[in-house]
């Protein structure tokens, strides 16, 4: 009897010692997944004016700014935007903790076409007409002829005929968006996209909401 009820004990001592091992896992988990930041830059020189004027969301004074260097055919970019970027505005930016600003980096002709429209774009309107763009990506970014699909998306956006081609062929605008993603190349070492600067630290690679998360709220 004795031995019956040692095993017992035993059983439900182990059992419990499992439950709360496997309890604690998902919080081991979730630590190891927060990214790690491949190095540090300045925030008063990487908030230095540019080329172009910055596209800035949320309050000048967040206790966190987020600085995205991204192009318009990169697939992770768009991932980001599409999965991430929804919550991260409304819980973060909307909310007053986090400062965003995108940073135009774009790898190719396409990329920087599109990046052209979005700043072409109605004031207050650069960041929806990015949405767009991404969420579209595979209509415009990846065919055999992209000006018919842009040219779609720009007149939804209230473009006309003459403001699209008069975009597109604004040689200074062309210019400063190059200046951008040389300046971030050349002075904060961006080299592939999506790159964040999350309070000066940085971070390539798209990024969950759990991860932007992880990073986030300890610095509020």
């Amino acid at each position: 009897m004795a031995d019956t009820f040692l095993t017992r004990r035993t059983a439900l001592m182990a059992t419990a010692a499992a439950t709360a091992a496997f309890a604690a896992a998902p919080s081991f988990v979730l630590a190891q997944e927060v990214p790690k930041p491949s190095g540090t830059v300045d925030m008063d020189k990487l908030l230095e004016p540019g080329a172009l004027s910055e596209e800035v969301l949320g309050p000048e004074d967040a206790k966190v700014t987020i600085v995205e260097y991204a192009s318009m055919t990169c697939s992770h970019c768009a991932h980001f935007h599409e999965t991430t970027w929804p919550t991260l505005k409304k819980d973060y930016i909307d909310t007053g903790k986090v400062r965003f600003i995108l940073r135009e980096f774009p790898f190719d002709p396409r990329a920087a076409a599109a990046f052209m429209l979005a700043r072409c774009a109605p004031e207050g309107k650069y960041y929806p007409m990015v949405d767009v763009l991404f969420d579209k990506q595979k209509d415009w970014a990846f065919v055999k002829n992209a000006r018919a699909p842009m040219e779609n998306i720009a007149k939804l956006a209230g473009f006309t005929q003459e403001s699209f081609e008069a975009c597109l062929t604004n040689q200074k605008l062309l210019d400063d968006i190059n200046a951008v993603r040389e300046r971030g190349a050349s002075e904060f070492g961006v080299d592939a996209t999506p790159t964040f600067f999350i309070n000066g630290k940085k971070y390539s690679g798209a990024m969950s909401v759990e991860q932007m998360s992880a990073i986030i709220d300890p610095l509020l």
